[in-house]
């Protein structure tokens, strides 16, 4: 991404994707300007407004000023390829009956053989793809099932079956922009040693900017969590890394964002990020970054 800001306020941002190039800005004659000198230098087609880009489908309304992002037609190929059109949807990214651990994972060459021949690998990196850029909503269970493309074994299987399940009944989801104040938010959520193999906790978190997702994370934590003040305390040491570096990423553009909101649901772990000052072990917060629950507001 390459950014080039004027002292008018305005603002162009370049994305570049191996041969995809999308330019985004507030001024089409600075734009116009910006693709002719490009187009001296490389061979380009112009295709106008965007309206697929990377197996996205943006719809853009310029009257109302909101934007549509959606992966309607990559989720139908996918489905396509692993045979999963007719299979009947369900409601949630995963059943509360499958227990995922390494233990299912084959022992014997024989099975590690045969389970190579199953495309899981390329089944989850499919989900993946979907996760990263429109479906926030799948990223834990996702997770889950990506723990084990190394050494899957016959009950992983089921489990990513079932996200493609999800997603055939939830094919037109997409993220809107464009209907809330500019301001960035995060939600944080873990589970107390969730991983049945590590005893580990899985960090979730997701950004929004006036009111529309704009970064998400779902991740094992690096460490055993022993209480559930610091399972909590580390996912929001991670969601307000990701803030600081939006909000720089604003400033940048000429935005001013001086103070967001982090939202947690550990009275504890509240009360020691808000300890920025005084504890040894929160020194690496900036004092100005500031954690807000409801009832603070």
């Amino acid at each position: 991404m390459f950014v080039k800001s004027y002292d008018e306020g305005n603002f162009l941002i370049l994305l570049l994707y191996v041969d995809a190039m999308l330019v985004v800005g507030q001024d089409t004659k600075k734009i116009a300007s910006l693709k002719k000198e490009l187009g001296k230098l490389f061979a380009m087609k112009d295709l106008g407004p965007i309206k697929h880009i990377l197996g996205m489908h943006i719809v853009h309304d310029r009257t109302k000023k909101v934007l549509w992002l959606l992966q309607e037609k990559y989720v139908t190929k996918i489905l396509e390829r692993f045979n999963m059109s007719k299979e009947k949807p369900v409601g949630s990214t995963l059943a509360t009956n499958y227990k995922l651990n390494a233990r299912h994972c084959p022992k014997g060459e024989k099975d590690k053989t045969e389970m190579r021949k199953v495309s899981y690998a390329l089944a989850v990196s499919s989900l993946m793809y979907a996760m990263i850029y429109t479906r926030p909503n799948i990223a834990f269970a996702v997770g889950m099932v990506s723990r084990y493309m190394s050494n899957p074994s016959r009950e992983h299987r089921p489990a990513a079956k079932w996200i493609l399940r999800y997603l055939k009944g939830t094919s037109k989801v997409c993220l809107r922009y464009g209907f809330g104040k500019p301001m960035l938010e995060g939600f944080t959520d873990s589970d107390m040693s969730g991983d049945v193999d590590s005893s580990r906790s899985t960090s979730r978190y997701v950004m929004t900017y006036a009111r529309g997702a704009v970064s998400w994370q779902s991740r094992l934590q690096k460490v055993v969590a022993l209480s559930t003040t610091k399972e909590k305390y580390m996912v929001v040491i991670e969601a307000g890394k990701e803030l600081i570096c939006m909000t720089n990423f604003l400033k940048e553009l000429g935005m001013k964002q001086e103070t967001f909101l982090l939202h947690c649901d550990n009275e504890s772990a509240i009360h020691l990020a808000k300890n920025v000052v005084y504890h040894s072990r929160t020194k690496h917060i900036p004092k100005k970054a500031s954690l807000v629950t409801r009832e603070d507001r």
